[in-house]
């Protein structure tokens, strides 16, 4: 009976203690600019920078990202790349699908030399998105 008892107590101790690796981790946007690839497949410039003040999620427990402007953007993560680092930014990519289906590659950017200022790139094969963020 003792170790029945045991057994039960420990199982329970694990439910209740056990920690996931996988977190939640939440931005707010102050701005965002878009850059368009021309006709001759060739970048255009950014557009002014809009103030823009919305709220982001990074998932990591259900593999996606949410940009929650008016149209709200959900990106499901289908690998996360190695994170890259070298003197002036450290960068955290993730290969995703958004929500009508389009491939794209999210990026955090982490700026070292601007103060640590981290920005959000939404990459597709003919726009790039960028949000200025900072962390809740």
């Amino acid at each position: 009976m003792t170790f029945k008892i045991h057994i039960i107590f420990t199982f329970f101790c694990f439910l209740c203690f056990h920690k996931t690796t996988a977190q939640t981790y939440k931005f707010r946007t102050s701005g965002m600019s878009v850059l368009d690839k021309k006709d001759n497949n060739k970048w255009g410039k950014w557009s002014d920078l809009e103030l823009l003040n919305v709220p982001i999620e990074l998932d990591t427990d259900k593999h996606r990202i949410v940009v929650y402007t008016q149209m709200v953007q959900w990106f499901e993560i289908s690998d996360y790349i190695a994170t890259e680092e070298n003197e002036t930014d450290i960068v955290y990519s993730f290969i995703c699908i958004d929500n009508v289906g389009t491939p794209c590659k999210l990026s955090i950017i982490t700026r070292k030399l601007q103060g640590n200022r981290k920005q959000l790139y939404v990459n597709y094969d003919k726009r790039i998105i960028v949000y200025n963020i900072f962390n809740m």
